[in-house]
């Protein structure tokens, strides 16, 4: 346990500036934590410090009454009492009781009191509960921490869910202090800073997937958008105009239709902000000046964006795989087979489109696969494995052929049909050729990109060349691959 704890897994991700980052302490087990509180997160942190050797003793109003629902190893007793007896107390009670600890005011001072409550609602209140707890115990210190991490994760350890514990404290000492306690219990301790970031951190419990937010609404518009086209087109111009009802495509057919036109543009917009950063600098001649805010917040969308491209390109492959299986499908194939009698045709082999399909298939297949392999290698498990230049060259080069492949599956999904005027519905264009815009964009500028000489240039940009500078660069391999403004799925 010792050596896992002077690893560098052990370290923080993140640490700040301000020379009070998380520090490595000895092994704390042996030490008595109390614990103030007896609901569902105080009897699982219970049982954690148990588990990582720490002596637990907790405080009770009532502790005869609460002393089945614990683990028979951690020691109930009145708050009081608890609260003398340990040099760690982690407060599990909501802010509204706060007041009712005041009474332990002289007990609690020189304590490390440990606050670990959330609010119901996001910023409920106009001071963080740390802050707030600070107050009432001036001379305690308090440390916000835990509150990231549910009950479950602290029953199962570092197993299950998030292993980061987020720790602020005016204190460096304390957070020093519960940050080797974190490390005891298996978990990863993150320098916040000062107590002033208690509101931020107790905000996080609240936020609902806060980066799906717009790659789910640009997905649902996308859907509505090219659905009600393909309705338009495929359903209602040959009831208004050839009197023909084929409401029946409602349901599974123009969603199959929408799907990849969804995930084929999505796909596009994880790489177009790539190259217009790239158009960014080399119109700038710098990359040390920040891009709009509007590309930044884009390119910070992009994994989500992606993931949610693969999603929509497995429906397809569901809703394809299921067309055969519908009764319209069954009895469109009996009326061509009529017809094919009727005409006395021995064969309805066309060559043409016998190998359109096959090519159709087969590109839709690859793409599925590499969206796959993107897909996979965004998850943090992967991508943590994996060193900058593996993920670079999967997320970036393979991402970019993977759009390329999708490119043909859509051509030649459309063949000659852009071309005939039959295609074209109530003066609509086909869907696919909508579909091919940005994609064409990306394409090319990619191409302009991988020229020698915009090349040249924008490898020197990356290297912190600027324009007007007077510094060259000098024995510097240009060649060398660099990695890009990646766009990562």
């Amino acid at each position: 346990m010792a050596d896992m704890l002077d690893s560098d897994m052990a370290k923080p991700l993140l640490e700040t500036d301000r020379g009070n980052s998380v520090r490595t302490l000895g092994a704390c087990s042996g030490e008595t934590v109390g614990i103030l509180g007896t609901g569902d997160f105080a009897r699982s942190l219970a049982t954690r410090l148990l588990c990582s050797g720490f002596k637990v003793v907790v405080g009770s109003r009532e502790p005869k009454r609460r002393a089945g629902t614990f683990p028979p190893e951690a020691e109930l007793t009145f708050q009081e009492d608890a609260v003398k007896r340990a040099q760690v107390v982690f407060v599990a009670l909501f802010r509204e009781h706060y007041p009712s600890l005041s009474g332990l005011s002289e007990a609690m001072a020189g304590k490390i009191l440990v606050d670990v409550s959330n609010n119901l609602e996001v910023e409920v209140n106009r001071e963080s509960n740390a802050e707030y707890l600070a107050s009432l115990f001036p001379q305690s210190a308090v440390v916000k921490g835990f509150n990231v991490v549910s009950a479950w994760a602290l029953q199962s350890g570092s197993r299950d869910g998030n292993k980061q514990v987020l720790i602020c404290s005016d204190c460096p000492d304390a957070r020093s202090h519960i940050a080797g306690i974190a490390r005891s219990m298996g978990f990863i301790p993150v320098d916040m800073g000062g107590l002033c970031s208690a509101r931020e951190i107790e905000n996080l419990p609240h936020r609902l997937l806060p980066f799906w937010k717009v790659p789910v609404l640009l997905a649902v518009g996308l859907f509505l958008f090219f659905y009600l086209y393909n309705f338009v087109r495929s359903v209602l111009h040959p009831y208004l105009m050839e009197n023909k009802n084929k409401f029946y495509k409602i349901p599974v057919e123009l969603v199959n239709v929408t799907l990849p036109c969804v995930s084929y543009v999505l796909l596009s917009l994880v790489y177009l902000p790539g190259v217009l950063a790239a158009f960014y600098q080399l119109r700038r001649g710098t990359k040390y000046r920040p891009f709009p805010d509007w590309l930044d917040q884009w390119m910070l969308h992009r994994k989500q964006i992606g993931l949610v491209s693969f999603f929509c390109a497995s429906l397809h492959a569901l809703y394809s795989l299921c067309l055969p299986m519908r009764r319209s499908a069954r009895y469109t194939l009996i009326n061509e087979a009529v017809k094919q009698v009727k005409a006395n045709l021995s064969s309805a082999w066309v060559e043409e489109e016998v190998w359109r399909m096959e090519i159709y298939v087969s590109f839709g297949i690859m793409a599925l696969g590499a969206l796959s392999l993107l897909a996979v290698t965004s998850l943090p498990s992967i991508s943590n494995s994996m060193n900058w230049r593996e993920f670079s060259f999967i997320q970036c080069q393979l991402g970019f052929v993977a759009l390329v492949i999708g490119t043909l599956h859509t051509l030649t999904f459309g063949w000659r049909r852009a071309f005939d005027g039959n295609h074209y519905k109530f003066h609509l264009p086909p869907t696919f050729t909508l579909t091919l815009l940005v994609p064409f964009v990306i394409i090319l500028g990619k191409i302009i990109l991988l020229l020698p000489c915009v090349n040249r240039r924008l490898m020197m940009i990356r290297r912190g060349w600027e324009r007007g500078c007077s510094v060259r660069l000098t024995n510097v391999n240009l060649t060398t691959d660099l990695p890009e403004i990646s766009s990562p799925v």
